[in-house]
């Protein structure tokens, strides 16, 4: 990216000296951080999204980094018993949800609380397909796999709930498998924006925002341009190419960047928080803190609420959503969602405001990789 500002400058400058870029030009926007967890600006951000102290956004972060590593090792040793998993922000532990007890010493053995329940994973998974196949009116913003209901919960604008196509749909979906009703004040809308401003881009007359590095180019929301279309970036100046776009159904694309654009592995911060590097993609697991960098507005965090949730916007529903209690508005659309130095995924849409409040859904970042054949830029 091309940076002017002579303090972005400097920043790229020290993180030369401490090496980190010894081999490759680093750009202006790259600002260092010690380790992912003692940015006193993202401890910040934490205490004033998530009402933490400092110590206790500092044993979150730990903690998580714990229930993310215990996630993938439950999930082996609880085979087909497994239910479903989430990080409890109140025990700082994960929990494992299992359908059988003989599994449940192995589980805890690894380090985390388990609760028997009724549906498998699997059987959750084939119930919400069930309803993947079906299309759903404006009144139904989206149905997810929750595991802590051991449900598929399907959400309903309040204003719709009793609408007889609304209705209709709820009856059809308890009979696809056990389903909890949820409901929301406004439907889902993506957040792209119209020319107005991680650091935006613009297509044809639509601003958005950039996701993740990769080798080549960038990552970022589908419903921001088809293939083919040309991108400048934040100066206005010719920045690279859609080369593959989906929207809907998904909702992520990849962009190739031209001669005297470069990629980074960060994450802005906008002077909120000191700019973070992405080191990985590892996945953050369902209430674990997570942060969104947009060019709107810029940086805030929340938790992840919920994971493969399929939301029903206008132009049709994308599939395997992740769900977050971060706000976002328009020109936010295909920034970065990052836990601790994790990329997780790209701004799709959500409701409300940085205002008011809202949620906030991604595409995860490690589908956009395995789709297009990327390789994410890591410091």
């Amino acid at each position: 990216m091309k940076r002017t500002s002579a303090l972005r400058a400097a920043a790229a400058a020290l993180l030369l000296t401490v090496g980190l870029g010894a081999a490759q030009a680093m750009p202006a926007s790259a600002v260092p951080t010690t380790t992912p967890t003692s940015s006193a600006g993202l401890l910040d951000a934490m205490r004033q999204d998530l009402g933490l102290t400092a110590r206790q956004a500092e044993e979150r972060l730990a903690a998580e980094r714990t229930a993310a590593r215990v996630e993938s090792e439950a999930r082996k040793a609880a085979g087909g018993s497994y239910g479903g998993s989430w990080f409890d922000a109140g025990s700082g532990r994960l929990v494992v949800a299992l359908t059988d007890r003989d599994e449940e010493a192995e589980v805890k053995a690894l380090g985390a609380d388990t609760r028997i329940v009724r549906h498998s994973a699997g059987a959750l998974d084939r119930a919400k397909a069930r309803l993947d196949a079906r299309s759903a009116p404006s009144g139904v913003a989206g149905w997810h796999v929750d595991p802590r209901s051991n449900s598929v919960v399907v959400t309903v604008v309040r204003a719709d709930r009793n609408a007889p196509a609304v209705r209709a749909f709820v009856e059809r979906a308890r009979g696809a498998g056990p389903v909890t009703v949820a409901e929301t004040a406004t439907a889902p809308r993506t957040y792209a924006a119209g020319t107005v401003g991680g650091d935006p881009y613009y297509t044809g007359n639509v601003r958005c925002s950039i996701g993740f590095s990769v080798h080549g180019g960038f990552v970022t929301a589908g419903h921001c341009g088809g293939a083919g279309a040309a991108v400048r970036g934040w100066d206005g100046s010719a920045m690279g190419t859609f080369q593959g776009s989906s929207f809907p159904g998904n909702d992520y694309a990849y962009v190739s960047i031209h001669s005297g654009w470069w990629t980074v592995p960060v994450v802005l911060g906008w002077g909120a928080i000191p700019d973070r590097l992405v080191k990985g993609s590892a996945e953050a697991p369902v209430g674990a803190s997570i942060c969104r960098s947009g060019s709107t507005t810029k940086w805030h965090c929340g938790s992840v609420l919920a994971k493969n949730e399929t939301v029903n916007y206008s132009q049709g529903a994308v599939h395997q959503m992740t769900k977050t209690s971060v706000c976002a508005e328009g020109g936010d659309s295909g920034g970065a969602f990052i836990s601790g130095d994790q990329a997780q995924g790209v701004t799709s849409g959500g409701w409300g405001n940085c205002s008011t409040g809202g949620e906030t859904w991604f595409q995860p970042v490690n589908e956009i990789l395995s789709r297009y054949g990327l390789t994410l830029h890591t410091a």
